[in-house]
């Protein structure tokens, strides 16, 4: 997008007297609509990438709940027997460990998403922000440009008027 901004302004007319161009407004206002639609599309793809780390925490703390009411059902069954309470406590344990350690990845996991997501809406809208500024500096060299051919009319229009009133006399 930049880069055919930057070749419709190199292939653009140049202006006597200056470094100003002569910009096709249509031509640019095309390109404004397109960054226009294209940060949307950028904004949502990083709100892509959140709702799947929040998915992501969703399911593994359900998996953790269940791993665990799963455990304590087993354990209740296992508790009627004697000789099999001890290693029912050891799997409730190792079940607790198991649902800890994957609560432990899906924070983790979550955290570096956010972190990308962060910074991957970062790029984006200091990509935005270069463009909007180049687009800006465009915007003000054909101000500056149309105001000072006005410039330049208004007073080619004044001194025509006085030196036609200098021939009546």
């Amino acid at each position: 997008m930049v880069d055919r901004l930057e070749t419709l302004i190199s292939t653009s007319k140049n202006m006597p007297m200056g470094g100003a161009v002569l910009v096709d407004r249509k031509k640019i206002m095309e390109l404004v609509d397109q960054l226009r639609l294209g940060i949307p599309q950028e904004m949502k793809s990083a709100e892509e990438v959140l709702a799947q780390k929040d998915e992501i925490i969703s399911n593994a703390t359900l998996d953790a709940r269940r791993a665990k009411v799963k455990a304590e059902d087993e354990l209740r069954d296992m508790l009627s027997q004697n000789e099999i309470h001890r290693k029912a406590e050891e799997y409730l344990q190792e079940a607790e460990e198991r649902s800890a350690r994957i609560l432990e990845r899906a924070e983790a996991d979550a955290q570096a998403r956010r972190t990308e997501a962060d910074a991957y809406a970062l790029r984006c809208l200091r990509a935005f922000e270069r463009e909007l500024n180049t687009l800006n500096g465009s915007v003000r060299k054909g101000i500056d440009l149309l105001a000072g051919n006005a410039l330049v009319a208004t007073s080619n229009n004044s001194f025509q008027n006085e030196h036609k009133e200098v021939e009546k006399v």
